[in-house]
C-alpha cells in the first residue's frame, strides 16, 4: 500500500489517492509513524503537483510538518524547486516552518534567495519577516550573503527594499565580511559599453548579476568602509584581487560612495584633507587602486588564515584526548605499583601513598588537574560552541598550557619514584622545572605585550578622533563667529 502511495505522488495522481485511502484510511498515518527517507508530500511538492499536495493536506495537514533524511521539509522542497501555488498551500496549513532548518542549517527562505525564486521569496517573507533574517546555522552568513554568493540581484533587491534596516543590511558573517565585501570580491559590477568593452562577450544573465555594487552603493544603506575580520574594508579588498578589466569602473563606484582602504580610515581629518589638498590623485594615493605585486603571497597568506583556526582545533582535540588517556592510566596505576597481600595493607592501595604520603598527595594533584583540564577542552569542543574567533581559540590553548605543565610534573614525580639515582634526579628536576618555567614566562609576557599593544594602538586611535572632533567643532564655531551678524 504504501509503494502504491508514493507511486500516485510521482505521478500526482489525486484519483489513485483517493482509491488508496478509502482502501485504507489510516495510509497516511503511518507514513508518518514509519520510518521513510521522505514522505509523499515531499514527493509531490519536490514534482510540482500542486492538485495531489492540496488533497494531501485537506487530509492531513500535519504531514507539513514532516522532514525527510535531509532534515528537508516539504516547504523547502517546494521553495527550491519554485512552485509558488505549492508554496501558498503549505504555508496556509503551517507558516511555522518558514523557520525549520535542513541539514545544512537554512531555512526554506535560504534556498530561494539561493536559486533566485522572488516570487517565491515574497510569499514566504510576507507569511514570516523574522526568518529572513535569520542566519545561515553554524557560519553567521545571512539571506544577504547568500543572494550576493550566488549572483541573485532580484532577490537581493526584493530583501533590502522590504527589510532592509541599516543592522540588517550591514551585518556580517563570521569572517566580518559585509556582503559589499562579498560583491567586491567577486567584482559584480554593469560593464560599460565604450569600444573597450566591444570585443567581451557578455551573457544576458551576467549583465543582470554584475550590477550589485552599484545596486549596494546607491540604494541601500550600506558602509562602505566597514572593516572585516581582518581589518580590510571593501576597497582593501579590491586592492588585494586580481587585476582585470572591471577595477576601474568597481574603483569609480567606490570612491564616488566615499570609500577608502583601512589605511585611509586611519588619518585623522587634517592629514586626510592636506593629502587631497596635495593635489594627489585618490587613484595614486591609497592602497585601494596601488599596484600589489604580492598577489600570490596574499593569497596563500587569507588561504593560511581560513584553515588556521580548523586546524588548532583539531590538534587540540588530538592532544586532550591523548593526555586524558595517560592521566587516567597513571591514576588507577600509580608508580611502584599497588599492595597484593592483605596481611598488613589493603589489597589495591597505591604503595608511594603507603610509603611516601606527601610525594602522593603532590603527585595526585599535578595528575588530576591535567585530567580535568584535558577533559575541560574536550567537554568545550564537542558542546556545539562555535569557538571559530581566536580569542575562544586561545582560551583553549591556555587551557591546554595547564594541562601540559601538570603532565610534565607529573611525569618527574613518576620518574623520582621509580629512579635510583635519586639525588641525580632531583637536580635534573629542578633544572627541567626552571627550563619550563622560563618557557612559559616567556609565552606568557609574549602574549601580554601583544595584548598591551593592540590596547594601546585602539587608545591612540580614540584618543586620535576625539582630537579631530575637537578641532572641527572649533573651526565651525570659529567660522560661525567669523559670519556678518
Amino acid at each position: 500500500m504504501e509503494r502504491k502511495l508514493f507511486e500516485a505522488a510521482v505521478q500526482g495522481s489525486v484519483s489513485s489517492l483517493v482509491v488508496l485511502l478509502q482502501e485504507d484510511p489510516l495510509i497516511l498515518d503511518r507514513v508518518i509513524v514509519n520510518c521513510f527517507n521522505e514522505t509523499p508530500l515531499h514527493v509531490a511538492a519536490m514534482l510540482g503537483h500542486k492538485d495531489f499536495v492540496n488533497e494531501i493536506l485537506c487530509r492531513k495537514p500535519e504531514l507539513a510538518r514532516e522532514v525527510n533524511s535531509q532534515r528537508s521539509s516539504p516547504l523547502h522542497l517546494a521553495s527550491a524547486k519554485g512552485y509558488v501555488e505549492i508554496v501558498q498551500a503549505l504555508l496556509s496549513v503551517n507558516s511555522e516552518m518558514c523557520l525549520a532548518r535542513d541539514r545544512d542549517g537554512r531555512n526554506p527562505l535560504h534556498l530561494a534567495a539561493i536559486k533566485g525564486h522572488v516570487d517565491v521569496l515574497k510569499e514566504l517573507v510576507r507569511a514570516r519577516p523574522h526568518a529572513a533574517r535569520v542566519t545561515v546555522e553554524y557560519s553567521g552568513v545571512t539571506i544577504l550573503h547568500l543572494c550576493v554568493n550566488h549572483n541573485q540581484l532580484e532577490a537581493l533587491k526584493l530583501l533590502v527594499e522590504t527589510l532592509g534596516s541599516d543592522e540588517f543590511v550591514n551585518s556580517k558573517d563570521d569572517d566580518g565580511n559585509t556582503i559589499l565585501h562579498l560583491a567586491v570580491a567577486d567584482k559584480q559590477i554593469q560593464f560599460g559599453y565604450g569600444k573597450e568593452f566591444e570585443s567581451i562577450a557578455i551573457k544576458p544573465n551576467r549583465l543582470k548579476m554584475v550590477e550589485t555594487i552599484n545596486f549596494l552603493l546607491t540604494s541601500s544603506t550600506i558602509e562602505v568602509n566597514a572593516t572585516n575580520a581582518n581589518g580590510f574594508t571593501a576597497a582593501d579588498v579590491l586592492a588585494q584581487s586580481r587585476r582585470d578589466v572591471k577595477d576601474k569602473n568597481i574603483r569609480e563606484s567606490l570612491k564616488r560612495a566615499g570609500a577608502s582602504g583601512a589605511e585611509a580610515n586611519r588619518l585623522s581629518v587634517s592629514e586626510f584633507g592636506t593629502k587631497m589638498n596635495t593635489g594627489l590623485s585618490w587613484d595614486t594615493d591609497y592602497r585601494i587602486s596601488s599596484p600589489h605585486p604580492l598577489e600570490k603571497v596574499w593569497e596563500k597568506y587569507l588561504k593560511k588564515q581560513g584553515n588556521w583556526l580548523e586546524k588548532t582545533r583539531n590538534t587540540l582535540m588530538v592532544v586532550a584526548s591523548l593526555i586524558a588517556t595517560m592521566a587516567f592510566q597513571v591514576g588507577v596505576n600509580p608508580p611502584g605499583g599497588v599492595w597484593q597481600d592483605d596481611d598488613e595493607h589493603e589489597p589495591g592501595l597505591s604503595i608511594l601513598e603507603t610509603k611516601y604520603p606527601r610525594i602522593y598527595r603532590r603527585f595526585m594533584i599535578c595528575n588530576t588537574t591535567g585530567f580535568v583540564a584535558s577533559l575541560s577542552i574536550i567537554l568545550l569542543l564537542i558542546s556545539g560552541l562555535p569557538f571559530r574567533r581566536r580569542f575562544l581559540i586561545w582560551i583553549l590553548m591556555v587551557i591546554m598550557w595547564v594541562a601540559v605543565t601538570a603532565m610534565a610534573l607529573t611525569y618527574l614525580f613518576c620518574v623520582n619514584n621509580v629512579s635510583s639515582w635519586s639525588q641525580t634526579m632531583d637536580h635534573v628536576s629542578v633544572l627541567i622545572v626552571i627550563i619550563w618555567i622560563g618557557l612559559m614566562a616567556f609565552l606568557l609576557v609574549a602574549h601580554t605585550i601583544r595584548l598591551l599593544l593592540k590596547i594601546i594602538r585602539k587608545l591612540k586611535k580614540s584618543a586620535s578622533k576625539k582630537r579631530d572632533g575637537d578641532r572641527a567643532g572649533a573651526g565651525a564655531l570659529a567660522g560661525a563667529g567669523a559670519l556678518p551678524c
